[in-house]
């Protein structure tokens, strides 16, 4: 995987590349089309990353991620952290 882009997540949330790898393996068989286990996946995130996600920006991502709107691929990703 791209080190860099691990490095950039800790830099911007200060959250380390052993915990996404533990959050992500926590989510591998999560069903994100459930608005449900969306949110609660992004309670989970936010909580590892120690911010208080707004009902608002909750209610999109939701919406982003059950409508597929989002990176599907590291470097996608990247390019939106910039």
């Amino acid at each position: 995987m791209d080190n860099s882009i691990f490095g950039m997540i800790e830099q911007k949330t200060g959250v380390k590349k052993e915990d996404i790898f533990k959050l992500a393996n926590s989510f591998s068989n999560a069903n994100f089309q459930d608005e449900k286990t969306v949110r609660r996946v992004i309670k989970q995130v936010a909580q590892t990353a120690g911010k208080r996600v707004p009902k608002e920006i909750e209610d999109k991502l939701v919406n982003a991620i059950i409508n597929k709107n989002i990176p599907t691929n590291l470097t996608q990703l990247k390019n939106n952290m910039k």
